[in-house]
């Protein structure tokens, strides 16, 4: 009788214990209805429409992240990104995260504590590397040009001969400013002084021409939400042989154990190693979306696209004109063919523009970013978004909010 009574006991106890439950946060209320996601047209500077095809890759069913199918896809994914990139790198893999992961990888394995680096500025993205490399001890030089201009060769080879940097960083796509910046001979430059060329292509790669292997850049990177049309979460990467040398000689360990080169480098089975090692668990429906976005610029060809955003730009910066607004970039040759930048209207609030155009029309531009912040209009075409009839949309949107929207007399 002792045992039956200490059972029941313990009995009553739990369900004592049970009735003052622990738990006295709720579940929230908004959880526990479903949310439907509205239906926009995303001519921000990213991230941009996601196609159904894509959407109906990203959806598959889960596999292991080292799984052989996975690792099929992967592979896929590399030499889908060595197309785009126009690069024959082994070292060529995708980082679990946004573009800004990227560019902490590529400085964080090629730049050591105490090393100098040389960073172009003509936007915010030059702001951040400069930031990053400060953050793990180098020496920061900087040249820098106001918003909407680029470098040229002669000012990039006087600061390199000058602060005599381990590594260049320059961005081809600024999507803050809307300038594309010249990368031919830039890359023969930096080998010249011994200095590694990192570029930036994360708004431009897919809609303006780039060479990585002929134009002798040795670090490249994108993201997966601007032309690609992928959801954002993975970011291209590839290192060539040069920069390789130099990371994997590196005195001291890179400061990321997540973003670690060597870790990345088995991860992807970029080191000829016959097993893949456990670094960390890859976004596998992530990776699906971004093997359909390569292949579809691959379907397309890179030739294609590029023409195709330069004349949709072309055609949209006329009609620009047309309803009495006018590009940032004054240098046609230097518009950024994926994200244009107008210049704010006088008398106008940009907020105004920006928010009576996503209540009436259902449209996302936006305003600028970092130096160009309340200069000018923001509106990217990429991917599937570059075409006319979508440039037709948004300059009908632009020509409305110009009627409705409040404008001071000052």
């Amino acid at each position: 009788y002792r045992g039956i009574y200490f059972r029941a006991k313990v009995s009553r106890l739990s369900f004592f214990l049970a009735s003052m439950s622990p738990l006295y946060v709720p579940p929230p209320e908004c959880l526990l209805k479903s949310f439907t996601v509205p239906r926009r047209y995303l001519f921000g500077p990213g991230p941009s429409n996601v196609p159904p095809r894509i959407l109906t890759a990203g959806s598959q069913p889960m596999l292991g992240h080292l799984h052989a199918e996975t690792i099929e896809i992967m592979d896929h994914i590399k030499s889908g990104i060595q197309y785009a990139f126009q690069t024959q790198n082994r070292m060529t893999l995708a980082v679990s995260g946004p573009g800004h992961a990227a560019m902490e990888c590529a400085i964080f394995n090629s730049v050591e504590c105490g090393d100098s680096v040389l960073i172009a500025v003509n936007g915010i993205w030059g702001e951040r590397a400069a930031e990053i490399a400060e953050r793990i001890g180098a020496k920061v030089n900087k040249i820098v040009t106001s918003a909407g201009s680029y470098f040229r060769n002669d000012e990039i080879e006087q600061a390199l001969s000058k602060y005599k940097p381990v590594l260049f960083f320059l961005t081809h796509g600024e999507s803050s400013t809307g300038v594309v910046h010249p990368i031919d001979g830039i890359g023969e430059l930096c080998h010249r002084y011994n200095c590694l060329f990192l570029v930036d292509s994360v708004a431009a790669l897919g809609g303006s021409p780039i060479y990585m292997d002929k134009q002798d850049i040795d670090i490249m990177y994108t993201g997966s939400q601007k032309v690609l049309n992928v959801p954002p979460g993975t970011a291209p990467i590839s290192f060539s042989e040069r920069a390789c040398c130099r990371i994997f000689s590196r005195k001291t360990k890179p400061v990321s154990y997540f973003l670690d080169l060597s870790w990345l480098a088995n991860y992807w089975g970029c080191d000829r190693k016959s097993a893949r090692a456990y670094h960390h668990t890859g976004p596998v429906t992530a990776l699906y979306s971004l093997r359909e976005g390569l292949a579809i610029l691959a379907e397309t060809g890179l030739e294609n696209s590029w023409k195709r955003h330069k004349d949709v730009a072309a055609y949209f910066h006329e009609g620009l004109e047309r309803i009495g607004l006018k590009p940032f970039v004054e240098d046609k040759k230097a518009r950024l063919p994926t994200v244009t930048t107008i210049v704010a209207p006088p008398g106008y609030d940009w907020r105004e523009i920006t928010g009576y155009i996503m209540k009436n029309h259902n449209i996302e531009i936006s305003g600028g970013l970092g130096p160009s912040v309340g200069m000018v209009l923001r509106v990217g075409l990429m991917g599937c978004n570059s075409n006319k009839p979508y440039v037709d949309m948004i300059l009908e949107a632009l020509t409305d909010a110009l009627k409705h929207c409040h404008k001071s007399k000052v």
